[in-house]
């Protein structure tokens, strides 16, 4: 009698993508990429975060890999979590609703996946889960957008708990003194150090003398970009020093890969990822020229909807790139916070004239309630929260 001859293909096959699975989850040191999710050196934290939607868009219980930040915007009532009223957290540069703007629609948008669903913000969960914990925001003032609407969205789930709030340069800080969780902004626009001289105040492109300031925590937000395009007289240094070398000035992205740079430098030497989660928060963009989104005559004002769909018409900023080349030559963990695409489309998010303390238009920062809390959505998703 013949003896048949076993199938071993598929055994074989099966044990290869076991064999691929355990690699990812026994080697977090390696990059991962998937569905476009950029996660460097890291983790896959955002790949274990969707969970997958059926036909009618609810979620089952399988937890799929899913780029979070691929998807588009749509309306939910349920939206926003806070008042601007109700938060005592909010800058009058970001409170649109204080200073006049007449429409809401704009606070009750939602990002949506294209292949998953992400959770709700519970601030009480955050709270809990971060019990303890040291939590620090490091850049310019859309880390302070960002590090505001944080704050907000805990205080909405605990509205009588005890807090101190502290403002000053460069350190500022809340704390939530019945969870022991504090919330720390370093105010720091470059990363890199600006060091007054005899020649005037010079941007050392290799110096991060601050960077003490931010160990011996438990989650770091990393973010910079805007400051590196200031010219004139809003531009806060004179010169820019690489080594020994003093320069009157640079192509803006070169000196931004080399700051950056150092910055990559000094978390690889000095952040035990053991303990400490890193972040870095892609470009917020603005919103001044139209033709960006092929409406030359039109800018941030009086804009009230999002652009549909899930691509911006003239592609991410090449500062992107930047991000995403320095990112992925570090040792250390590092998970970018793509939110840049995603802002791109809310053209309809800025003060623009319903700041407060402003002149002008403000097509760079965005009001609260708003996106900056749609940033810590995925912030708090990718924590797997």
């Amino acid at each position: 009698m013949a003896l048949s001859t076993p199938n071993v293909v598929p055994s074989f096959l099966s044990l290869l993508s076991f064999l691929l699975l355990l690699l990812l989850l026994l080697c977090p040191g390696q990059a991962v990429a998937d569905d476009g999710l950029r996660v460097y050196n890291a983790t896959a934290l955002g790949l274990r975060a969707g969970r997958k939607k059926t036909g009618g868009g609810k979620s089952k219980g399988e937890v799929i890999a899913c780029n979070i930040f691929q998807g588009s915007w749509t309306v939910d009532s349920s939206y926003p979590i806070y008042e601007s009223s109700g938060c005592p957290f909010i800058d009058p540069e970001f409170d649109c609703q204080k200073y006049g703007r007449p429409d809401r629609l704009y606070l009750q948008y939602a990002w949506k996946p294209d292949a998953c669903d992400i959770p709700r913000f519970d601030g009480a969960n955050f709270l809990n889960k971060m019990r303890g914990k040291k939590v620090m925001f490091v850049g310019d003032s859309l880390s302070l957008n960002m590090w505001e609407s944080l704050s907000c969205l805990i205080h909405a789930a605990v509205p009588d708990t005890r807090t101190s709030f502290v403002r000053r340069q460069p350190l500022s800080s809340i704390t939530f003194q019945d969870y022991d969780l504090t919330i720390f902004l370093y105010r720091t626009p470059y990363l890199v150090d600006i060091v007054q001289e005899s020649v005037g105040r010079v941007l050392k492109l290799d110096s991060i003398e601050a960077g003490k300031m931010w160990t011996g925590m438990d989650l770091l937000v990393f973010n910079s970009w805007h400051w590196w395009t200031h010219t004139g007289n809003s531009q806060p240094w004179d010169y820019m020093q690489e080594g020994s070398q003093i320069v009157k000035d640079m192509d803006r992205l070169d000196a931004f890969y080399k700051g950056l740079t150092t910055w990559a430098r000094w978390v690889d030497s000095n952040i035990d990822f053991s303990k400490t989660k890193v972040f870095f928060q892609d470009i917020s963009p603005t919103h001044y020229q139209g033709q960006d989104w092929n409406q030359p005559k039109k800018s941030c004002v009086g804009e009230q909807v999002p652009l549909s769909g899930s691509t911006y018409p003239s592609g991410p900023p090449p500062a992107a790139a930047v991000v995403s080349r320095v990112l992925n030559s570090m040792q250390t963990p590092v998970y970018l916070l793509d939110i840049t695409t995603l802002s791109q489309l809310r053209k309809d998010a800025h003060p623009s004239v319903y700041g407060g303390n402003q002149s002008g238009k403000d097509c760079s920062h965005w009001c609260l309630p708003g996106l900056p809390d749609t940033w810590n959505q995925l912030l708090y998703t990718a924590l797997g929260m």
